[in-house]
């Protein structure tokens, strides 16, 4: 049993639950700092597991491979937020120390229960909202809720699970279309910008934010990130301060992203968390003291939180698997000596054994002195990879 003061040194084996490629980079900063990871992770073979110790190539819920993990493993950490919160409370009952807990990640794994809980009991605001379980409950609703979004209270991500409603009958077609699983419908609000923030706690209740990042979607995907947000520093300072009282609120130990909207009068609004590191805090391995995913070692490993000042202007660019392929669909393979070419230009390429489109395959930060020279640098860099220039 790990007692939650105790530190990890390094040479310890760390576990990671999920072979993605945010475990990837986990592993990566894991290794750096004189850490092993084991890997649970159903296939076969996994970008994090390819880097990593060793792999155990089995099911989340196989309380027989669990029980080889929490044998391996001083502490568990998460890889996305689709881990089953029953399986790291079998490693928390196995005397593990889990980062998340599986109490703050079983929030986060139901959108109701999440903006329940960042409205009445962390006290943030969020969009106007209502569960949708039954289709009786659509009778119901509020017609100032309309227009909105109706989303699957689980298991989406990037865009999958919504469909925009108008009418009633439109809610009652997507609640139908999505199989009659529990949904909430959101109102849709004149958004300005959409924003998140990477938030650590440790086990002494100890929080670290890092600097707010501007994020920009295409097809429900992040697409470009901008570190830090072109918004006014108050609005930065409260969005740091309502991600912080989140993670407090949780009990969390770990990295959590808090995305938010700022709507046209400036006022912020949680959109949804993410109990893990996330895409749009790529840019602080390249940007910031310490990345997202060393603060992810130091929380599970009980080292003291790092400084996440920032040291670069900085412009992430998600690169999908669409990018081995012209306009006719004939594969190609980019141009990756241009990209590297490009003064400032930090590739990270994930290790995935096949390129398909809408897949994320990599992501390459561009630095510089000045916000101005970031951008520039960004905007050459998206020209090579063929992606629509940032803004």
């Amino acid at each position: 049993m790990t007692d939650s003061a105790t530190v990890l040194l390094p040479g310890s084996t760390l576990g990671l639950m999920g072979g993605g490629q945010l475990g990837r980079m986990f592993a990566q900063a894991a290794a750096t700092m004189g850490y092993h990871v084991a890997v649970l992770e159903p296939g076969a073979s996994s970008p994090a597991g390819e880097v990593s110790r060793e792999q155990i190539a089995a099911k989340y819920t196989d309380e027989a491979a669990l029980a080889e993990l929490a044998g391996k493993v001083s502490a568990v950490t998460t890889e996305f937020e689709n881990v089953p919160a029953p399986a790291l409370a079998f490693l928390e009952n196995a005397g593990l120390r889990v980062a998340p807990p599986s109490s703050a990640v079983a929030v986060t794994q139901d959108r109701n229960d999440e903006k329940h809980f960042i409205s009445a009991v962390a006290g943030v605001p969020v969009a106007p909202n209502a569960a949708v379980r039954t289709e009786s409950d659509i009778d119901t609703l509020d017609a100032a809720l309309l227009p909105g979004i109706l989303k699957t209270a689980r298991l989406g991500y990037d865009g999958k699970g919504q469909a925009r409603v108008s009418t009633i009958e439109e809610v009652r077609q997507a609640f139908r279309d999505f199989g009659g699983v529990e949904c909430v419908l959101e109102k849709r609000l004149a958004l300005r910008l959409e924003v998140s923030v990477i938030v650590a706690r440790n086990a002494q209740g100890e929080t670290a934010t890092f600097p707010v990042s501007e994020n920009f979607h295409r097809n429900g995907i992040l697409a470009v990130s901008v570190l830090p947000a072109r918004i006014d520093e108050e609005t930065a300072a409260r969005a740091r301060a309502y991600a912080a009282r989140i993670a407090t609120a949780l009990s969390y130990v770990g990295v959590l992203c808090v995305e938010f909207f700022v709507l046209e009068d400036g006022s912020l609004l949680v959109n949804e968390l993410a109990p893990r590191p996330h895409n749009s805090g790529h840019a602080t391995i390249d940007a910031c003291v310490t990345s997202q995913y060393e603060q992810q070692v130091r929380t599970m490993a009980g080292l003291p939180l790092g400084d996440t000042a920032q040291h670069s202007f900085a412009v992430m660019l998600n690169i999908l698997g669409d990018e081995w392929f012209d306009e006719n669909g004939v594969r190609r393979e980019p141009d990756w000596a241009g990209v590297t070419a490009v003064p400032g230009a930090k590739l990270h390429i994930y290790g995935k054994a096949e390129a398909r489109r809408a897949r994320k395959m990599g992501h390459v930060t561009v630095v510089g002195r000045t916000a101005d020279e970031a951008m520039a640098r960004a905007c050459e860099a998206a020209r090579i990879l063929h992606l629509p220039e940032p803004v």
